[in-house]
């Protein structure tokens, strides 16, 4: 996936993080056992998953296998290097890439490479995050990689999971644990949303027009307004003489939230999310009119018919402060199926 630019990405090391455990013994030559003989365990520092620079090795391979993948589009072989939400955006990529313009075409088949990267390695998490910037483009994005678990794949295999790139200046991440990230739970409340909310509510946008869930973000943002032009656009142009088109949240492919502490304290969110939007032809006309399919809906469904349900699943960056009104502040969307 990388003519578009959720998953070209770049990174730069911060630094090794070193985890050292001492043991000192102390005592007599001949094994004295009183209470002068002492021993005394430094404290474990807390350690990731990976090291920078292993993390930086995952984060190569990941660029190398992609870039084949992409020359011909194997769903197969980047399923290797790549899983979750990010995925599901990548697998239409594939699926669609006929309808798109030649450049287009070429421009994703080129190699890539990621560049000024920047690890961060959350304490005591089966995942870390890269800021980077991609070969080609100069807007930075987030992206995470995970360790899939042994016991469901039987490969144990690091993949990345999310990717997502920001117009909107990334805030800085929080490295004082020993230069670690600290990882948030995504159920915890940060001021007035936790992290797993934020996708409901930003949904809300298009279902509403923010005038339900979506009343607790900042709906002044580019994604949120953006969505809401969306909303309020819905049933303009041609076809809404004949028919309505009305959008609904839906369950993401893959749920899973990755957030970390800030270093002003609040947090930074990168968010799974869906949405269907529906196209029904009005009941006046449904006994002798159809909908035509466009080129993208046709790939998944070429069959002309009265109602075109088409899903979206995408991947949000949300900022949210200890206090005050959470941020969308990035959103990536993709079609991933039309019946």
């Amino acid at each position: 996936m990388t003519a578009r630019p959720r998953t070209r990405l770049t990174l730069s090391a911060l630094g090794a993080v070193a985890a050292v455990t001492l043991t000192a013994c102390g005592g007599s030559g001949s094994g004295d056992t009183s209470s002068d003989a002492k021993a005394s365990t430094s404290p474990a520092a807390p350690k990731g998953a990976v090291t920078p620079a292993e993390a930086s090795k995952i984060v190569d391979a990941y660029e190398k296998v992609n870039s084949k993948a992409n020359a011909t589009q194997d769903e197969k072989l980047l399923s290797t290097v790549e899983g979750g939400q990010v995925h599901e955006q990548s697998k239409s990529d594939y699926t669609t890439f006929k309808t798109w313009s030649k450049e287009d075409q070429q421009d994703y088949k080129k190699p890539f490479t990621y560049t000024d990267r920047e690890y961060y390695i959350p304490a005591d998490e089966d995942w870390f995050a890269v800021k980077a910037t991609a070969s080609g483009t100069k807007t930075p994005g987030m992206f995470v990689f995970a360790k899939e678990s042994k016991e469901s794949t039987g490969t144990g295999a690091w993949k990345m999971v999310s990717a997502i790139y920001s117009d909107t200046p990334i805030p800085k991440i929080d490295t004082s644990n020993d230069g670690l990230a600290t990882a948030v739970t995504p159920t915890t409340r940060v001021g007035t949303l936790a992290p797993n909310d934020i996708s409901a509510a930003f949904e809300d946008l298009y279902a509403t027009g923010g005038k339900k869930a979506a009343t607790a973000l900042t709906q002044t943002t580019e994604p949120a307004k953006s969505a809401l032009k969306t909303y309020k656009e819905r049933n303009d142009g041609n076809l809404s003489q004949y028919a309505t088109k009305n959008f609904f949240a839906k369950t993401p492919a893959y749920d899973t939230t990755y957030a970390l502490r800030l270093a002003d304290g609040g947090v930074l969110a990168i968010v799974p999310t869906s949405h269907t939007s529906e196209t029904l032809l009005k009941e006046k006309y449904r006994s002798a009119f159809t909908i035509t399919p466009n080129d993208t809906e046709s790939v998944y469904d070429p069959t002309k018919r009265v109602i075109i349900t088409d899903t979206f699943q995408g991947i949000l960056l949300a900022t949210l402060p200890k206090s005050g009104k959470p941020s969308v502040i990035a959103s990536e969307y993709g079609m991933t199926d039309s019946k």
